[in-house]
């Protein structure tokens, strides 16, 4: 199956604990070796962006940064995580973290994105909210500014804030976004958020994410972007946007399919043109 290096970000929203992500990133792994798709580990160690102070962040930086490392030596895969500071990009470097993610909210500031170019990892940034997608021109002039090559910057689309308490997916932005010359993602989870909800807890519509997914694909994205959790109900963040983890089979199966008929398509027009 030849999907031109089509890859899979998924994982937990937050690290809740060893356990959770090890049994996690174990199904995860099963289906992408199913599916001959590779497969990048995320959980967040950290939950910084909370809207109520009694929200869930996390077991600890470091033990969260601990489970990370430990899950990239058990199953040997790629993993990442989102940080908030410089401090917080030199030490998810020192734990060996993968791909470096910056936060929507936090996609322009110029330190943050300086402190993770410099740690030599991947730097994969998600587009504002609140920006149009031609202007990750200057995020990704920022990362190469500061010593970032373009195989080590990716660009992740997560929505675009429509009015107070919803989010819409523009599929322009993957071809735009594209036009930079880096891999481009698409978050799917977050997509589908429904910020600003009167009880403090973003609410989502998960039952669209094989829908957008499938969106993504036909658009021209490398990646998905997908949260999931075998109990949402459960989960201590985000649990109303996550895809429940015996859903994910499903879901994988019918973004394959797409790319292949993405793939196959392009590569007819192409031969066309010649």
């Amino acid at each position: 199956m030849d999907l031109n290096n089509f890859f899979l970000i998924s994982g937990p929203c937050v690290i809740e604990s060893d356990k959770l992500c090890m049994e996690i990133a174990g199904k995860l792994c099963q289906l992408t070796q199913k599916y001959h798709i590779p497969l990048i580990f995320k959980a967040s160690y950290r939950k910084e962006n909370r809207t109520r102070v009694d929200s869930f962040t996390g077991i600890g930086d470091r033990q969260g940064l601990e489970v990370l490392q430990n899950i990239k030596h058990y199953y040997q895969i790629q993993v990442t995580t989102d940080v908030h500071t410089p401090d917080e990009a030199l030490m998810a470097a020192e734990y060996g973290i993968d791909i470096i993610q910056i936060p929507a909210f936090l996609c322009r500031q110029t330190s943050l994105l300086k402190a993770a170019a410099q740690t030599g990892k991947t730097v994969n940034v998600k587009k504002g909210q609140f920006l149009a997608p031609g202007q990750m021109r200057f995020v990704v002039e920022k990362l190469l500014q500061f010593g970032a090559t373009r195989d080590k910057i990716m660009l992740t689309e997560r929505g675009t804030q429509f009015g107070y308490s919803d989010l819409i997916f523009d599929v322009r932005s993957i071809p735009k976004m594209k036009k930079l010359g880096v891999p481009v993602v698409l978050d799917v989870t977050h997509s589908l958020q429904l910020p600003n909800q009167e009880k403090g807890v973003a609410g989502g519509e998960p039952g669209l994410i094989a829908s957008m997914a499938a969106a993504g694909v036909a658009a021209g994205v490398d990646g998905i972007f997908v949260e999931t959790h075998p109990r949402p109900q459960e989960a201590l963040s985000d649990g109303s946007n996550m895809l429940p983890l015996d859903r994910m089979d499903d879901m994988i199966r019918r973004i394959v399919a797409f790319r292949q008929a993405y793939v196959k398509l392009n590569k007819e027009i192409q031969e066309t043109a010649q």
